[in-house]
């Protein structure tokens, strides 16, 4: 359990915490009591009806107005990052962009997808399809993408004249603190967003209100356990999951500096902490031992260190529970005879959640680190021969968030890419980060999509209406 997470439970606030400088104190944050959190859905309620019948015009315009917001703190939405979780600066002013990118793409997309839409029009009737806002949202998400996590899971949904209240992961209260400034700024009437603090408890006690929609993102032990929340009142809901998702190196692939560079980071960015990050690397034998040796050198090479440095590459983990839990899966593998040809350990020199980048051969299913999600900077390596070996082992896993096609051969390409049970899927040089593309996954990697046009309908009820003319 993380320092804020104990202390959480000992007091009624939460400590956060830095991982990247020897957990030093950050600052904290009162926890949401049961009485809050009513409070908060009732402004919610309260302030949904005026929300929708203001239009989808008026609440663009008030949407539109973060943009400069965000713009104009981004260093401030940058150190928070980096300070409070770990994130690198470097990526974490991408990740600041790539919100600014989604939220202006879904505010000049909004009144395309969400119009009225004509089924069926004859000289005696015509039938049409409207999306209606749900109504109340909960929305309940992780610590590893902090800026984007609110555009991905609220943006959409606030558009569609929907109100929400939002609850962050407990790792990082200050950054929550600060966008909930940042939005009081803007012309967002009160009630429209609302945001609680708390760990999994305070969740929970959200999920006791009464909701019409739920949006969740975090691991698949907490979605399975909101799902069956949810049902019991028939709420529904869109759940984005964890993931360990498959790279495959089929034996036409070329070893180039290209490919090893993209595997690296498909594995190790945030220090592997993103949940359709490359977890699994399945490679031709013939190319085993060149690409092994080839990541471990890049590995190598790559500055681990305080995130607030611009030259840190990767940083620490978001709390010291993510390392022992890394640590246990690591241990079991080399207790059931894997090897650890790269990392493997803490590095000397920096204090707080850091541990070296990690690579793992010799794995077999019978290891955590195969069947379970490894959420930091550790890649297990294994062999196939054959193609139908090849997918077989991609498939072989619970989750199906994403999946990497590397391979010379179009025809290797489209079958892997239609054999490969995931919501999302790229081959080399390619990518699915954009604003337009929907996300989510098969299996235990969640139910429903967020970000393109299907985003916005999962934050919508659809009702068709047939009349007379």
């Amino acid at each position: 359990m993380s320092q804020a997470a104990l202390k959480q439970d000992t007091q009624d606030r939460i400590i956060s915490t830095s991982p990247g400088n020897g957990y030093a104190v950050l600052g904290e944050v009162d926890v949401s009591s049961p009485a809050e959190i009513k409070e908060k859905v009732a402004l919610a309620r309260k302030a949904q009806q005026s929300w929708e019948d203001m239009g989808l015009e008026k609440r663009m315009a008030c949407l539109r107005e973060l943009i400069p917001l965000f713009e104009k703190n981004k260093g401030e939405f940058v150190k928070r990052t980096s300070e409070e979780m770990g994130m690198p600066h470097g990526l974490s002013t991408n990740l600041v962009d790539g919100a600014i990118e989604q939220l202006t793409w879904n505010l000049e997309n909004a009144t395309k997808y969400l119009a009225t839409e004509t089924l069926h029009e004859d000289d005696a009737e015509i039938t049409e399809m409207t999306y209606e806002p749900r109504g109340v949202m909960a929305c309940i998400v992780a610590w590893n993408f902090p800026l984007p996590n609110f555009v991905w899971s609220a943006s959409q949904g606030l558009l569609a004249g929907n109100t929400i209240v939002m609850k962050y992961s407990e790792e990082v209260p200050l950054f929550c603190k600060f966008l909930e400034t940042i939005i009081a700024q803007t012309s967002i009437p009160k009630g429209v967003v609302n945001f609680i603090y708390g760990s999994g408890k305070t969740g929970d006690a959200l999920l006791d209100e009464k909701l019409d929609f739920v949006s969740f993102t975090g691991s698949s032990q907490t979605g399975g356990h909101i799902y069956k929340r949810a049902a019991e009142s028939f709420t529904p809901v869109a759940l984005e999951l964890g993931g360990s998702s498959p790279g495959i190196v089929f034996e036409d692939c070329e070893i180039t500096d290209e490919l090893v560079e993209a595997i690296f980071w498909q594995r190790f960015l945030n220090s592997g902490q993103f949940c359709d990050g490359l977890k699994r690397l399945i490679v031709h034998k013939s190319h085993h031992d060149e690409l092994v040796k080839k990541l471990v050198d890049f590995a190598k090479a790559r500055k681990v260190g305080n995130p607030l440095n611009t030259e840190t590459e990767l940083g620490p983990l978001v709390a010291e529970r993510q390392v022992l839990k890394m640590e246990e899966q690591i241990k079991d593998a080399i207790k059931k005879g894997a090897k650890i040809v790269c990392g493997g350990q803490k590095p000397t020199g920096l204090s707080g959640a850091y541990y070296e980048p990690t690579i793992i051969t010799n794995v077999t299913r019978d290891m955590r680190v195969w069947s379970e999600e490894v959420f930091g900077p550790a890649l297990a390596v294994v062999t196939f021969e054959t193609y139908e070996e090849a997918i077989e082992l991609g498939n072989d896993t619970p989750y199906g968030l994403s999946g990497f096609i590397y391979t010379n051969s179009k025809e290797t390409e489209k079958k892997a890419l239609r054999d490969i049970q995931a919501g999302s899927l790229t081959t080399l040089g390619a990518h699915y980060y954009r604003p337009q593309n929907p996300f989510g996954g098969y299996k235990a990697s969640g139910i429903g999509r967020q970000g393109g046009k299907i985003g916005f309908h999962e934050t919508c009820q659809i009702k068709v209406t047939s009349r007379k003319k």
